[in-house]
């Protein structure tokens, strides 16, 4: 805290009326903007493992029988990524709305 105004522990930024997001530490929680608390390492880490176990599982179900018998159509190259990719958002923005103050 400067002057009575908190501001984000990574980059500095006065929080004011703006969101912020809190995050614990050994030494204490810390306080993050949006921007700062998107690319916090553990929050980072967490989506990126539920993304992994999530959208292997839904492959396995949605697509399991196309890839086990070889055929492999275009749509893939879209649906495979995005199947990973919504879990990752899910989980991030479950994240942060859980450590919003």
């Amino acid at each position: 805290m400067v002057t009575g105004v908190a501001t984000c522990a990574c980059c500095g930024t006065p929080l004011g009326s703006r969101g912020a997001y809190q995050f614990p530490r050994p030494d204490g929680t810390i306080l993050k903007c949006l921007r700062c608390a998107l690319i916090h390492g553990p929050l980072l880490r967490r989506s990126l493992w539920i993304a992994l176990a999530v959208g292997t599982i839904l492959i396995a179900i949605n697509q399991g029988d196309l890839l086990l018998h070889g055929q492999w159509h275009p749509a893939l190259a879209w649906k495979v990524p995005l199947t990973y990719l919504v879990p990752f958002i899910v989980a991030t923005s479950s994240g942060l709305i859980n450590s919003r103050v």
